[in-house]
């Protein structure tokens, strides 16, 4: 068996050509464009790189973007205060703060200061609150966007057993619920898990996010299931790694993402899709 590959960069650009016609409706019907401000502390060299990312993505689907560089020596407070600004900004749709965030700054007190509706994002404890009670309003983007790429293989989610390996509160965790919203009997694994790879075997959905490069082997699989990489991690060489031994797993799995290729396109489409989502449901009033 070889897997099908579930190819990330295509389906992301075919959600952003989507989201670019809807944003072309909204302009031409009188409506402003969504705008997404992205608030950047210290110039830590890999999240300049996601930033830039996001700023093109933004232009390529019409959005207005703003980006907030702010010294690495900024203060809670100010910090917060520059978030509330955003929060009351008339043509910003969505605050997203992106991390890691110094060691002096509470990362959790932040993520609570944005407004829900425009934590794009995903992570404001009320949106986390309303995916676990099955009534997603904006979700985490990597989870979101991990759906999206499962919904593109046509198999039914309903009833599959899913396995993930990972139990973080910004991937694993929203992972399980979105997989337990569409039916799936879930189960997680994570460092204290006895045998995670019983529990992957039994597994018709397996998803790790880890970011343990090699992690899950051949023997891990279940034949024929669909495997879905969101651990990476970059190597000395600046090579990046998955958590899936990727030559060995593509000769048992179903379908499988690549790394790079995989997931990380689909976590930025995702964050358009909410970012519209936003600014269309503050356009309504909601």
């Amino acid at each position: 068996m070889t897997a099908r590959i579930l190819d990330g960069k295509r389906i992301a650009a075919a959600c952003r050509e989507e989201i670019r016609t809807q944003v072309a409706q909204r302009v031409a019907a009188g409506v402003r464009p969504p705008g997404l401000a992205v608030v950047l502390v210290g110039g830590e060299e890999a999240s300049e790189v996601y930033v830039n990312a996001k700023r093109r993505d933004c232009q390529e689907v019409g959005f207005h973007s703003r980006v907030e560089r702010l010294p690495a020596t900024i203060s809670q407070v100010e910090l917060e205060g520059r978030v509330a600004a955003l929060n009351a900004a008339a043509d910003i749709d969505g605050v997203l703060v992106q991390l890691p965030l110094p060691p002096h700054i509470d990362a959790d007190r932040i993520t609570d200061q944005i407004d829900p509706a425009k934590d794009v994002d995903g992570f404001h404890p009320y949106n986390i609150g309303r995916l676990a009670l099955r009534r997603p309003a904006l979700p985490p983007c990597t989870s979101k966007g991990v759906m999206v790429l499962l919904d593109s293989t046509g198999i039914e989610c309903r009833g599959a057993t899913a396995t993930v390996i990972g139990a973080s509160n910004h991937v694993g965790r929203p992972m399980a619920l979105e997989l337990l919203r569409v039916g799936c009997t879930v189960e997680v694994a994570h460092k204290f898990t006895k045998d995670a790879a019983a529990s992957a075997r039994r597994a018709d959905i397996l998803i790790s996010a880890v970011g343990k490069p090699g992690l899950i082997t051949a023997d891990w699989i279940k034949p024929g299931a669909i495997v879905i990489d969101i651990g990476i991690t970059r190597g000395a060489a600046g090579r990046l790694h998955g958590d899936v031994a990727f030559a060995e797993a593509v000769e048992v799995a179903g379908w499988i993402t690549p790394v790079p290729g995989g997931v990380g396109p689909m976590t930025r489409a995702a964050l358009m899709l909410n970012t519209l989502q936003a600014a269309n449901e503050i356009a309504q009033g909601r």
